[in-house]
């Protein structure tokens, strides 16, 4: 049983809604029911969920083993780029979720996957088997999953050592002055929207990418980026951080942008030690065909 911890900062409302915020792929449906179930205490004790949150509460929460469920296997198209025995690599498109959670159980990467494999690892689970690691509903590119126990830790392993290759290619508003750079900014929760994260020294963890300038349009920048660590939305919060926020981000980019297409990121090298082989192997794949045509658009062609 995992525990969660939250110190309020700031009078945010009702306790289940404080939650919901801060845990933002769980249910309010679910988080109601662990507070029934006496699974949240507030300052040692057991409050209703309507319960008010005040400034210093401290509120615990003890999330109880997921029960087993069915994951349903799609008939959903994949972009396979490579596949043996022992990894997938997959081009994931713009607005897939890579794996269910208590709110989404349908058309994600992992309900294709189930479909097209017969073998992914469990060290996961079953809401996420096979998956190493994640990239966000909004960004598009390369992920790596495993089919079997011994690749998935091989894997993790390299993700955790910071060995694997992953680079990302961005377009960002504004001219981007100098050549390269290196933003090396923890990463944590935001405090004033539980549903985004943000730069800051409070229960923070140490996030680093580099980045490179490939080309500068007017008001724009199309910048390369590999990551060091691999935090959430970690690109996304630290190029908004330098003040160059992603186009098209819905979270962290300007609320002119035009998003229907998705943001403008996309996960275009990956490259992993092969788990069996220990050859080293690296994938690339094109920019989405949005991407392709705002940057022609850009260049006046």
């Amino acid at each position: 049983m995992d525990k969660i911890i939250i110190e309020i900062e700031e009078e945010l409302g009702r306790m289940d809604k404080v939650i919901a915020e801060y845990l933002e792929d769980m249910s309010r449906t679910q988080i109601q029911d662990w507070i029934g179930n006496g699974h949240v205490i507030v300052n040692g004790k057991v409050e209703k969920a309507s319960y008010k949150v005040k400034v210093s509460d401290v509120i615990e929460i003890d999330i109880p083993e997921p029960e087993p469920m069915d994951v349903e296997a799609q008939d959903i198209p994949l972009d396979v780029v490579y596949e043996d025995s022992d990894v997938i690599v997959v081009n994931k498109p713009t607005g897939m979720i890579v794996h269910p959670s208590a709110g989404v159980i349908k058309d994600t990467l992992v309900n294709a996957l189930l479909y097209h494999c017969d073998d992914l690892s469990g060290i996961n689970g079953v809401m996420r088997p096979g998956i190493v690691h994640r990239i966000d509903k909004e960004t598009s590119g390369l992920i790596v999953v495993a089919k079997n126990d011994n690749a998935h830790r091989v894997l993790s392993e390299q993700l955790k050592d910071h060995t694997m290759t992953r680079r990302y290619m961005a377009l960002v508003h504004g001219s981007i002055p100098h050549e390269h750079g290196k933003i090396d900014a923890p990463i944590g929760r935001d405090n004033k929207d539980r549903q985004k994260m943000a730069v800051t020294k409070a229960n923070s963890k140490e996030a680093v990418t580099n980045f490179r300038v490939i080309a500068r349009y007017k008001d724009m920048s199309l910048v390369e980026c590999r990551l060091e660590t691999g935090r959430t939305h970690q690109i996304r919060v630290h190029l908004n951080y330098i003040g160059y926020p992603v186009f098209g981000d819905p979270k962290y980019g300007h609320r002119r942008d035009d998003v229907s297409n998705g943001q403008f990121l996309h996960a275009k090298i990956l490259g992993f030690i092969h788990p069996t082989t220990n050859e080293y192997m690296e994938f690339d794949s094109e920019l989405p065909d949005f991407f392709e045509s705002k940057l022609e658009e850009l260049e006046g062609l």
